[in-house]
C-alpha cells in the first residue's frame, strides 16, 4: 500500500492535474519482471495508473522514474503512441499515467489465436507505432534522459546479453560449463551487430506484454529503458517474442511490412537492414534467455520458466542459418541448453 507521504504526494499530483484530491484505489497490479509498484485508481471520474519505485531500491527507482517522465513526455510530443503522463513527483518517483486498461497484445493473441484477423491488424499497428517512435522521436532526443546507458553498444551486448545468457541460463540455471572460446564468438557477434546505424530511438523491450490494446489502437508502455540504438533490435524483440510464438513465415511477412512502413519515414537500404537484422535477432534472443532464467530462478517468478524452451528453439533456428557457421561453439552450447531444458522443467541443483 501507499505510505502516508506517497498518499500526500498523490493527492497533490491529482489536484495539480485537475482531478481533485479524492481518489479510490482499486488494487495493486502485477509488474511482470519489474519490482516497481503499480496501482489503478479512480479520481475525478477518470481511471489512472499510479507507478512507484520498488520499496527495496528507492534511489534507483527514482532515477528510473525520472527517465520515464522525460522520455514519455518527449515521445508524446513526437506523436508516439505512449500513454499521457498526468503527474510526476521527483521526491518519491511517483508517476501518474493515463489508464490503458488490461488488454496486452499478449492477451489478445492468447484469447483470439494467431490466425485471428484482429491479431494481424494489431501487429501491423504495433509495427507502425514502433517505426514512428524509432524515427520521428529522434529529433530532440537527449541521451541525458536515459537512466541506464545512453546508447546500445558492444559493452552492453557483452555484459547484459551474451554474458547474461552465459551466466544466468547456462551456468546458474542449467549448471553447464561453457567452452573457453565462446567469449571470442560473443565478441565477434557484438562487433558485427555494432556495425548497424545506431542513431534511432531504441525501446529495448518491445514485446507483446509491453504493448496495450485500447480504443482501437496499440500503445507502447515500459519505455523507461529507452536509449539510442539500431532499428532492427526492437523489431526482433517483437517478432521472436516467445510469449506469442510467431511462426517463421509470419515473422518474414511482418518483417516485410516493417520495411514498407519504415521506408515511409526514411530512406532505407533494405538489403543492408535485413543482413544486420540477423545479428540483432541473435543478440535479443540471448538477452531473452538470460533474463527469463534469472527472473525464474533468482527472483522466483515462475511465469517466465515456460518460455525458456521456446526461446532456445528460436535461437537454435537462427543459428542454423548460413550466418550461424560463424558461431560454432555457440551453436553447440545452445543445442546442449535446449536438450537440458527439454529434459528438466526446473533448474539443475
Amino acid at each position: 500500500m501507499l505510505s502516508v507521504q506517497e498518499e500526500e504526494e498523490l493527492r497533490l499530483l491529482l489536484q495539480q492535474g485537475g482531478f481533485g484530491q479524492e481518489f479510490r484505489l482499486s488494487g495493486g497490479l502485477a509488474g511482470d519482471g519489474s519490482d516497481r509498484r503499480f496501482y489503478r485508481l479512480q479520481a475525478g471520474g477518470v481511471s489512472l495508473l499510479a507507478v512507484l519505485p520498488s520499496a527495496a531500491q528507492p534511489q534507483g527507482g527514482k532515477a528510473e522514474a525520472a527517465a520515464a517522465f522525460a522520455l514519455g513526455s518527449h515521445f508524446r510530443r513526437a506523436g508516439a503512441a505512449v500513454p499521457e503522463i498526468h503527474g510526476y513527483s521527483p521526491t518519491s518517483g511517483l508517476l501518474l499515467f493515463a489508464d490503458l486498461g488490461d488488454t496486452k497484445l499478449y492477451d489478445l493473441v492468447a484469447g483470439l489465436g494467431l490466425s485471428s484477423p484482429e491479431v494481424e491488424v494489431r501487429y501491423r499497428q504495433a509495427i507502425a507505432a514502433l517505426a514512428r517512435l524509432q524515427v520521428e522521436a529522434r529529433a530532440g532526443f537527449d541521451p541525458a534522459w536515459c537512466h541506464d546507458t545512453p546508447r546500445y553498444d558492444q559493452a552492453l551486448m557483452l555484459a547484459r546479453e551474451s554474458g547474461y545468457f552465459q551466466r544466468a541460463l547456462c551456468e546458474e540455471y542449467l549448471g553447464l560449463k561453457v567452452p573457453g572460446g565462446l567469449a571470442a564468438e560473443f565478441v565477434r557477434l557484438a562487433e558485427r551487430a555494432a556495425r548497424e546505424p545506431a542513431d534511432f530511438v531504441l525501446h529495448r523491450d518491445f514485446q507483446s506484454r509491453n504493448l496495450m490494446v485500447q480504443a482501437d489502437r496499440v500503445w507502447i508502455i515500459d519505455f523507461q529503458g529507452a536509449r539510442l540504438g539500431p532499428l532492427g533490435y526492437d523489431l526482433a524483440a517483437l517478432l521472436i517474442d516467445p510469449y506469442t510464438g510467431l511462426s517463421p513465415e509470419r515473422r518474414e511477412a511482418l518483417l516485410s511490412w516493417y520495411l514498407e512502413v519504415v521506408a515511409s519515414h526514411i530512406l532505407l537500404d533494405r538489403a543492408r537492414f535485413v543482413e544486420g537484422y540477423y545479428y540483432m535477432a541473435l543478440q535479443r534472443n540471448l538477452q531473452i534467455l538470460g533474463a527469463f532464467a534469472f527472473l525464474s530462478k533468482n527472483r522466483g517468478k515462475a511465469f517466465f520458466r515456460q518460455f525458456l524452451l521456446p526461446a532456445s528453439r528460436t535461437l537454435q533456428e537462427h543459428l542454423a542459418a548460413p550466418q550461424g557457421r560463424d558461431f560454432p561453439l555457440l551453436r553447440g552450447v545452445v543445442e546442449l541448453a535446449r536438450n537440458c531444458l527439454e529434459q528438466n522443467s526446473h533448474p539443475l541443483r
